[in-house]
């Protein structure tokens, strides 16, 4: 029971808001030392993980960009070119870039957009500008924020699924063989896209919605 601290720990280190990935090493850190592990072989864990995802190296490089760009004026250039589209609207933007992201998730370009690399530096600030001019204030920005992070991750969710060398492809097909059922990855990718389709339509829908609803407000 004592390896089930690392959950409390990650779980508290989110609530009290610290940084994220410093929450998952610790936690991690955590874990490995209530299962008995030394911190040596922990420390070698990390590094051997690190370096064959190359996850760290990746941040080190994309991060820096981004913060560059930030600081350039990213976000202040991205409102400025919606606010001159008289036809964008915040759930058009998004209901665009949700399409973005299914297809190139589809095509195995899962890694294109994201969180960090395209809603918060590009979709997020686009979106709170067309919403700014839709209603005439701001009053709208967290929940457009909420929206852009959200169809990201639909976007990811059920557009990678359609590729047939993805992870999530290969475990739900170890797990059906566990239970007898024998199936292609081509198969799964297949009935993947029925999924992603209606993924597509609701989440839509829900962007739609969002444009009507701040409509009301002028």
């Amino acid at each position: 029971m004592l390896v089930l601290a690392g959950i409390a720990a990650i779980a508290g280190g989110f609530l009290l808001r610290f940084n994220p990935l410093l929450v998952i090493v610790a936690s991690a850190a955590v874990t490995g030392l209530a299962a008995g592990l030394d911190p040596v072989r922990i420390l070698g864990t990390f590094g051997h993980a690190f370096n064959e995802t190359r996850y760290v190296t990746a941040i080190y490089m994309v991060l820096p960009v981004i913060g560059l760009l930030e600081r350039r004026g990213l976000q202040t250039r991205a409102r400025a070119f919606v606010a001159r589209l008289k036809a964008a609207t915040a759930g058009r933007l998004l209901l665009g870039y949700l399409l973005f992201r299914q297809v190139t998730a589809a095509l195995g370009l899962t890694s294109v957009g994201g969180p960090a690399q395209t809603v918060r530096p590009l979709v997020a600030p686009m979106a709170e500008a067309a919403a700014e001019r839709q209603v005439g204030d701001a009053g709208e920005g967290e929940r457009v924020k909420a929206m852009a992070a959200a169809t990201d991750n639909i976007g990811l969710f059920f557009g990678e699924d359609i590729f047939i060398a993805i992870g999530s492809i290969l475990l739900m097909k170890g797990v059906l063989e566990g239970y007898g059922i024998v199936l292609e990855p081509f198969q799964l990718s297949v009935w993947a896209i029925p999924t992603a389709i209606a993924a597509f339509l609701i989440h839509g829908g829900r962007l739609l919605w969002l444009d009507r609803r701040m409509g009301r407000r002028l």
